[in-house]
């Protein structure tokens, strides 16, 4: 009923290529590398392949530069040290509109201080999460807790050099984010000053 083992056909076992292929020699496995230096001959010259060099190290993490101003300093802006211990709104909306880049506005974000200071008194914990990311967008020196403690024990003084912070490097606070790029974008398309002893 079942063929013996002598009888079954051997060719279902033997691969039909090895009966035309001619054998394989030991420069047949690799694949060939080569530039042709002539096409009338087919003459090949080998050219080992060069070694990829190596990706360049990844920079360094720059280290945390301080504050521009220290924390009970005034710096000399009495109008904006009266609004911000009177309506500290004011102040936080001007530097969240800044670090939002114009969107939420500085009068929702100071709305919402507003609110949060009048009806729960947790104004310090929507304050310092800015504050936080001041720290992380300029690279300054501090730490998430330290942002927070500030903050809670001290609110007027933290807003005032977050908000000088921003002033003195280069945001005119009283225009906005949007007006602060408009400004940005006029001063690029103005022409250079020539000098009196640059005219031709």
């Amino acid at each position: 009923m079942y063929p013996s083992e002598g009888s079954v056909d051997q060719k279902y076992f033997t691969p039909a290529s090895s009966a035309t292929a001619p054998p394989l020699t030991q420069f047949d496995s690799a694949p060939a590398i080569g530039i042709p230096v002539s096409s009338g001959n087919q003459t090949y010259s080998w050219i080992p392949p060069t070694a990829a060099a190596p990706p360049p190290p990844p920079p360094r993490p720059q280290a945390p530069v301080p504050w521009s101003t220290g924390l009970c300093c005034s710096g000399g802006d009495i109008s904006n040290w009266c609004i911000t211990c009177w309506f500290p709104c004011i102040t936080f909306g001007q530097i969240s509109e800044i670090l939002d880049r114009g969107s939420p506005s500085c009068v929702a974000n100071g709305t919402i201080y507003a609110l949060l200071r009048h009806f729960t008194g947790l104004q310090s914990l929507y304050s310092c999460s800015y504050r936080s990311r001041m720290r992380q967008q300029y690279n300054l020196k501090g730490s998430s807790c330290g942002d927070c403690c500030i903050h809670c024990c001290c609110e007027p003084c933290a807003l005032r050099q977050e908000y000088r912070e921003l002033k003195i490097r280069g945001f005119d606070m009283f225009i906005g984010w949007h007006g602060n790029v408009e400004r940005q974008n006029l001063a690029a398309m103005m022409p250079p000053i020539l000098q009196q002893g640059m005219i031709p």
